[in-house]
């Protein structure tokens, strides 16, 4: 199996258990503001683990694409956490 690809699923599968880890908390917890301070970093960890996949997705698909293809879709990887970011 790719090695790309198994870090890539890996990296998933982390994101996986951190969001289930902080939905737990959330019951644990019993106070929203626990939870809103909680879900706030999990806004902080979303778009790091969103970024490591894409950056790994295209370093896997690099040999394969032109480059001009790479800059389109490293583009559409930015232009996504620009335009999911608040402000």
């Amino acid at each position: 199996m790719d090695p790309i690809l198994t870090s890539m699923a890996i990296m998933r599968f982390v994101s996986s258990f951190i969001e289930l880890s902080a939905a737990l908390l959330f019951l644990k917890s019993k106070s929203v503001e626990k939870a809103l301070r909680i879900n706030a970093t999990l806004g902080l960890i979303g778009p790091l683990i969103f970024m490591g996949v894409s950056l790994l997705g295209i370093a896997g698909i690099s040999g394969k694409v032109s480059f001009i293809k790479l800059i389109i879709i490293f583009t559409g990887v930015v232009l996504v956490l620009i335009g999911t970011s608040a402000g």
